[in-house]
């Protein structure tokens, strides 16, 4: 029975590298699953996550010309769901990030980067003139 792309297929895994996992599929047929297939969260150590002789559902990405599988078990799950945003107020000295900033209209943003601005230079100016001995004239 031929296995086709995109279908979501049961697997048992036969073997795992710190790459990796192999699975041998119900066909006969061996495919990989790579580390960042694994999950959607970071995997340091695959073994962690992952045993010799465990059934999996995989989701089959593609075959190469020698006739290997390239897996996803990851995208065999439903993805996570996205956490929800927080609209808040933000007070004038806090940082502006991507989350708070979508919230904010164009003049808050502007005021928020000229502050950032001047504290920055502020910051390099102080540091320049510590490092090249404040006043120019003593030597």
């Amino acid at each position: 029975m031929a296995i086709e792309i995109d279908s979501v297929v049961e697997g048992k895994i036969t073997g795992l590298t710190r790459y990796g996992a192999f699975v041998a599929l119900d066909s006969g047929a061996v495919g990989m699953v790579h580390i960042s297939e694994v999950s959607y969260r970071f995997i340091n150590d695959i073994s962690e996550h992952l045993q010799v002789g465990q059934t999996v559902r995989v989701k089959v990405l593609k075959m190469d010309e020698t006739g290997r599988y390239s897996l996803s078990i990851k995208k065999a799950q439903a993805s996570p769901a996205p956490a929800p945003r927080r609209t808040q107020t933000v007070p004038s000295h806090a940082p502006v990030n991507d989350e708070t900033a979508q919230s904010m209209s164009f003049e808050d943003k502007l005021k928020a980067f000229m502050r950032s601005s001047d504290s920055r230079i502020s910051d390099l100016r102080h540091n320049t003139d510590r490092k090249t001995g404040g006043r120019k004239g003593r030597r």
